[in-house]
């Protein structure tokens, strides 16, 4: 039996011999720089705008590897440990352990198959050559002997701690696990320079069998240990074994400050170990944690969820944006910054800024706070103020200050549902029914749904004068210009209005949390059924927005503007110090100050729109000031002609105004006139005998109850 083995092995050395003549092409084998310039981790890094480790994120779905490990970060006992398990005689031989190889030949002689006798640089040759890896029957004679001259051609080429190294980064240890970077964080939580003797011994006995189970392991690294005399007890090698293969496992333990943004980004196309972005470590780690403190605050009151998002208002580079839940298990995918809610009372400052542009209202306008009765298609609308409290006739500064509803339904209906729904696309919020008969009146008090981004970028162009930009998380050489929304002085006087602390006081009261220490305008929002809570602000440098609520859409339970999202709005406000004032030195130069109202108080005025007494700071204009541009009226099926009327209004210096319809002079004259309306499209103009006028076009819906369909003649 022994010589019949012996003739197998003199055979096969033969066979190794003549293939060795017939192989005279030299193997193409990749440089140590190479492979470790070609090497790529399957985790991108997200970095803060400093160059800060942020986030890791898997963007390779084929294997879980972890930055390339130098040797020396690398424990001496997991070094020992490999070399000892898969190759012994690694620092003595040239590439190729011939002792092992013939011991092997002969063991396979019988079969003709070739197992073991694989040295470190013979394993790392098939890692590198796909064409060396053995199939499911072992390797060829061709392949084996191919893998001995590469690995013979590495020997000659590379030096041994660079073939120890890159063996220990292309390994794999155990399911889609390769390398030792991740197999140290994914097994045991720890980096590669932190293994202990019973981990080493585990790992070891891993890069034999990587997906044995927990026993079969156990049993090899306690054979290890003996071959190694390794100083350590038996029992810890089994429960190393035990905890290491219970999984899942996860790469745990890296950067996880910004998970959400990082997603974005990546979807976005971005790729490559490193993800730049725009974000503050040191703001996005506070964000994160007061997120998390003010989610548990409110557990009791049904809040599981919430964000954050910061912006600078000069470049519109996001600073932080935060995400949390208090059941990651069930959402922790679940962008709360790009998820769409119910907007709440925060729509209310753009609605204001258009009826100033528009010479609407004027904040010492007064508007009348009492119960409302809104016909609409399907019945009666009937809006309320949050604390069922009215409060008469109110001015415009009041009713925007203090979240007052029905004044802002009463202007929603002078400025138009339609425009007002031009104005929020213009800002940015996407996702808008294309007709205003889908939200009604209601739109005024935040029906529409919108995200945290869009709001934030909204108010941002609030804060920056009223020319609306794109706010980005990703690093760009120069900000990019905004497109103008609201004039520099509607803009203003909103700001001045959000950042009047008496004026909220109303609703608020003096002591709440949306005085911060630093100048400040600001706007909270609750949606229907308290689905969810917002509050929006900004001072000079910083847009601050927070959304509390449940992605569920489920109601919270007695969480209020002040209660939920606004504590935490102030923390970041406190916690970002932007103590430059909040409004210009000088004012933009189409506003005046006047004195209004009873009792008279100072009150800034966009030019023109002034009362009698400012007269002298500039002319006032011939203007219509209702209907709106571009304003829809609906004729109502339901009641009577005679008593559906459209009021016109203008201003203008003192003297009788004369009123066109449409080409056809109409018979009465003043500031006011009541009109019969008619179905069809409409161009409205008033002109004064003094000279100066204006024009506005406008449209009428529907049928009334008793008029006939109007045609036109072909």
């Amino acid at each position: 039996m022994t010589t019949c083995i012996a003739k197998s092995a003199l055979r096969i050395g033969w066979a190794f011999f003549a293939v060795l003549l017939l192989s005279d092409v030299a193997l193409a084998l990749p440089a140590y720089d190479e492979v470790r310039a070609g090497y790529r981790s399957s985790e991108s890094v997200l970095l803060d705008r400093q160059g800060r480790p942020l986030q890791e994120l898997r963007t390779d779905r084929t294997v879980r590897r972890l930055a390339w490990v130098p040797l020396e970060s690398v424990s001496p006992a997991l070094l020992s440990a490999v070399v000892s398990a898969e190759d012994r005689r690694f620092y003595e031989h040239a590439g190729v352990d011939w002792r092992a190889l013939a011991a092997a030949a002969l063991r396979g002689a019988p079969s003709w198959t070739f197992r073991g006798a694989s040295t470190i640089p013979m394993q790392l040759a098939a890692l590198l050559d796909p064409a060396l890896r053995a199939g499911e029957g072992g390797r060829s004679l061709g392949q084996k002997w191919r893998q001995v001259r590469a690995a013979l051609e590495l020997d000659a080429c590379w030096r041994k701690e660079e073939m120890l190294e890159a063996y220990l980064n292309l390994v794999f240890f155990r399911g889609e696990v390769q390398g030792v970077g991740a197999a140290c964080r994914a097994l045991f939580g720890k980096s590669p320079h932190g293994v202990d003797a019973s981990e080493a011994l585990v790992l070891a006995a891993l890069v034999r069998s990587p997906n044995a189970d927990p026993e079969r392991v156990a049993v090899r690294a306690l054979r290890l240990k003996s071959t190694l005399a390794a100083a350590v007890d038996d029992a810890d090698v089994r429960q190393a074994a035990a905890r290491a293969l219970a999984g899942p496992h996860t790469l745990a333990g890296g950067a996880d400050l910004a998970p959400h943004a990082a997603r974005r980004l990546a979807a976005a196309g971005g790729s490559g170990p490193f993800l730049t972005s725009t974000l503050d470590a040191e703001l996005q780690a506070f964000a994160r944690e007061r997120l998390a403190r003010q989610l548990e605050l409110l557990q009791g009151r049904a809040v599981s969820e919430g964000a954050v998002l910061v912006v600078a208002n000069r470049t519109g580079e996001v600073l932080a944006y935060a995400v949390h839940t208090l059941d990651p298990a069930r959402s922790r995918y679940v962008d709360g910054v790009t998820a769409r809610r119910q907007a709440g009372s925060t729509l209310k400052p753009f609605l204001y800024a258009l009826a100033f542009d528009r010479r609407i209202l004027t904040p010492a306008t007064r508007i009348d706070d009492r119960p409302l009765d809104v016909p609409v298609a399907g019945g009666i609308y009937q809006p309320r103020n949050f604390d069922s409290a009215y409060q008469g006739a109110v001015t415009a500064r009041a009713a925007l200050a203090a979240s007052m509803n029905i004044p802002a339904v009463r202007t929603v209906e002078m400025t138009g549902i339609e425009l007002f729904l031009k104005t929020l696309r213009e800002l940015g919020l996407g996702g808008l029914e294309e007709d205003g008969d889908f939200y009604g009146p209601s739109l005024a008090l935040g029906t529409a749904d919108v995200s945290l981004w869009e709001l934030v970028a909204a108010y941002r162009a609030l804060a920056v004068g009223g020319a609306a930009g794109a706010i980005r998380l990703s690093p760009a050489p120069e900000a990019l210009p905004g497109r103008r929304v609201f004039s520099a002085e509607a803009a203003f006087l909103v700001t001045d209005i959000l950042a009047d602390r008496e004026a909220r006081s109303a609703t608020f009261g003096l002591e709440n949390p949306l005085s911060p220490r630093f100048p400040a305008a600001v706007k909270t929002g609750t949606s229907k059924d308290m689905r969810d809570n917002w509050c929006i602000g900004y001072s000079q440098r910083y847009t601050v927005g927070v959304w509390v609520g449940n992605y569920s859409g489920a109601p919270m339970r007695e969480v209020s503007g002040v209660t939920g999202a606004a504590p935490l709005w102030m923390e970041l406000m406190n916690f970002l110090r932007d103590d430059e004032p909040l409004l210009p030195g000088e004012a933009p130069a189409g506003l005046v100050r006047a004195e209004a109202g009873v009792p008279a108080r100072a009150e800034w005025f966009i030019r023109g729109t002034a009362p009698a007494a400012a007269a002298a700071s500039g002319p006032v204009a011939v203007r219509i000031t209702y209907p709106p541009p571009e304003a829809v009226f609906a004729l109502d099926p339901d009641i009577p002609s005679e008593r559906q009327r459209v009021v016109f209004a203008a201003q203008a210096p003192a003297g009788e105004l004369c009123w066109t319809l449409d080409g056809r002079l109409l018979a009465e004259t003043g500031s006011t006139i009541a009109w019969a309306p008619e179905p069809g499209p409409h161009e409205l103009s008033v002109s004064a005998p003094g000279g100066g006028g204006d024009r506005v076009r406008f449209q009428v819906r529907g049928l009334g109850p008793d008029r006939p369909v109007q045609t036109r003649a072909r």
